[in-house]
């Protein structure tokens, strides 16, 4: 044995021995090691976007959310390289689904199989509809309370009107309301043009998720000073000359609008309008300006037209001839700027005062229902102004044509087809009447009170 050990190559067997030992030791430190990190590595991505496969152009897809959140494990070097580059995608594709809804699954591409994917969340519901566009209607808003004191709101135009809405048929199907506020500071008093975004709603004012074009609209806000309409009462000034009798005098407009301080405007209850019947002769009509009251800043008529309606007896009307009338016709006084137009023309031959030849007529027709025509069926309206919805009509023409005419042969209605918005608004009255008559009639406009239908 002592030979044996003191040989060369027990020495040699012997570190032989030794060194592989070293080896494997060192080796299996290093296998242990690995086997540690394999599956041990875990890391989060957060916000990975989705992508979403359908067909865009006929199609909507909604429950795809824009991003998830991710969890990877696997090998270190794998997890860390995956965090970093990113170069992989999370998909769903639809394309080959049918419309309604489906339970799919997020799929990843570009991720090595040595690695464990979880999304969260995974799986998700989904809704297929088809694609419509559909137009809609914008209706302006704002508050009034940004209004100057003794100001207010006349009407509100939205340029353009209509919108484009291209979206889900479920969705479009929902919208109640498609509007565009109006902002500004308090004391607003004058009229202006705002640009706004446009609010596609449901009927709970939840915003809905559509495309809108254009997403801007211009906004016209009308503004004026408060007004208030209020009735013209005819006055007698003076004493008729004998043998004449005023059998009536009236305003061919009945009514007319102040502007003004709100707390004048609203202890005013009429307007006068002073008539001289000191120098009637007969009848006619006469152009007579308004007694404009104290702090009204305007009104919408500063003159009138009177009607005035006299009988005259056979000792006055002689009494006229002497005095080198024309003829028997019975006149009006004469003043700067007035007008005077017979109620019925005629011609008398001098010396035959019970012989008439008459080519020219004026009728009048009071109470003629008014009409509102055009209003769009989502909208309700009433007149407002005048309150008994009815107007008065003089008309003048050839006689036959005038003695044949009936209320029904006169029409007035006012052309709300341009109404977009609820609201007391004003329009003017439109007047038919037969060719060759001509009209007169006693305002130019209505005020109506819309709301929705």
């Amino acid at each position: 044995m002592d030979k044996f050990m003191d040989s060369p190559w027990f020495l040699r067997l012997t570190a032989l021995a030794l060194a592989l030992f070293l080896f494997f030791s060192v080796r299996a430190d290093q296998d242990k090691s690995s086997l540690a990190n394999i599956g041990d590595s875990m890391d989060s991505i957060r916000d990975v976007p989705v992508e979403v496969y359908y067909d865009n152009e006929n199609l909507v897809v909604t429950g795809v959310p824009e991003t998830v959140n991710m969890t990877i494990k696997g090998p270190a070097n794998l997890v860390q390289t995956t965090k970093l580059l990113k170069d992989f995608v999370l998909k769903v594709d639809l394309r080959s689904m049918p419309m309604g809804s489906h339970t799919v699954q997020i799929q990843h591409e570009n991720i090595s199989d040595k690695i464990d994917v979880k999304l969260d969340p995974a799986t998700i519901e989904v809704n297929i509809e088809e694609k419509i566009t559909q137009s809609f209607r914008v209706d302006p808003e704002m508050n009034d309370k940004l209004l100057a004191e003794d100001y207010e709101l006349v009407k509100m135009e939205v340029d353009p009107s209509t919108i484009e809405v291209t979206g889900a048929k479920s969705i479009v199907d929902a919208i109640s309301f498609v509007k565009v506020s109006v902002s500004g500071e308090n004391g607003i008093n004058k009229s202006f043009e705002q640009k706004g975004r446009v609010r596609v709603l449901d009927s709970d004012l939840n915003k809905l998720n559509v495309s809108i074009e254009p997403e801007e609209v211009t906004v016209k806000v009308d503004v004026e000073a408060y007004h208030k309409d209020v009735p013209i009462v005819v006055k007698q000034k003076g004493t008729p000359k004998e043998g004449v009798t005023i059998n009536s005098i009236t305003a061919d407009e009945r009514t007319t609008t102040l502007y003004g301080p709100r707390k004048l405007v609203d202890t005013i209850e009429q307007v006068t309008v002073d008539v001289d019947v000191s120098d009637l002769s007969g009848n006619g009509k006469q152009s007579v300006e308004l007694n404009k009251p104290k702090g009204i800043a305007k009104m919408s008529l500063d003159k009138v037209n009177v009607t005035i309606d006299v009988q005259v007896s056979p000792e006055a009307q002689d009494q006229n001839a002497d005095e080198d009338q024309p003829d028997d016709e019975a006149s009006l006084p004469s003043s700067d700027g007035s007008t005077n137009s017979d109620v019925a023309t005629e011609e008398t031959p001098a010396g035959e005062p019970n012989t008439t030849t008459s080519s020219k007529k004026t009728r009048m027709f009071s109470g003629i229902e008014i009409g509102l025509r055009g209003l769009d069926k989502s909208f309700t309206g009433e007149i407002l102004r005048p309150s008994d919805e009815k107007a008065a009509v003089t008309v003048t023409g050839e006689e036959k044509v005038i003695d044949a005419l009936t209320e029904s042969d006169v029409s007035i209605y006012a052309d709300a087809s341009n109404v977009n918005h609820i609201g007391e608004q004003v329009l003017p009255i439109v007047v038919q009447v037969p060719p060759g008559v001509q009209y007169e009639v006693n305002f130019k406009d209505i005020s109506i009170l819309v709301e929705q239908a």
